[in-house]
């Protein structure tokens, strides 16, 4: 028996207005893709993409999607994100643009990087922010990335306790 390979791409769906993101489906962003597959490689890039492709994730709140396709196929799909413009969702248009931010084999390669990815984000938050509180409040985000559980029960009790010295 032979397994069946497939990819999988993490992209960052980008809008102008971030409540626009609530309206977005699955279906939609799925069709919007396929749309811009046929329209930049044809017929023969059209039926490659509609063999086993699917949203498997998509967060309305981050815009964060997983997309996966056959292995043999991923290059084209990839090269046919850049014209994605906007997608339809809802009877409502909606301005966007997708941002490839990694490719692997399996959705916990993909999930790992998100978390990496993420970590880096609120890093770089960190030095933005205003008052003490919204510093502890990327601190905190940054450790639901990347702590487990009890590292981060430990280091929480090590933050109230450098609180209450201060």
């Amino acid at each position: 028996m032979v397994r069946v390979k497939s990819r999988y791409l993490l992209c960052e769906v980008n809008v102008s207005d971030r409540s626009r993101l609530l309206l977005l489906d699955d279906r939609a962003v799925a069709a919007a893709v396929k749309a811009a597959v046929a329209r930049m490689h044809g017929d023969y890039g059209a039926a490659l993409c509609s063999i086993r492709f699917s949203v498997k994730y998509l967060n309305t709140h981050t815009g964060i999607v997983f997309l996966r396709f056959p292995k043999k196929c991923y290059k084209l799909l990839w090269s046919a994100l850049p014209f994605i413009t906007s997608v339809e969702s809802q009877g409502q248009k909606i301005p966007c643009f997708l941002n490839c931010l990694h490719v692997g084999g399996t959705i916990r390669t993909c999930q790992r990087f998100l978390i990496r990815y993420n970590t880096q984000q609120l890093h770089r938050m960190l030095p933005q922010c205003k008052s003490e509180e919204e510093k502890q409040q990327v601190r905190r985000a940054i450790l639901d990335c990347s702590l487990t559980r009890e590292k981060k029960q430990a280091f929480e009790d090590v933050l109230e306790s450098e609180n209450e010295d201060e």
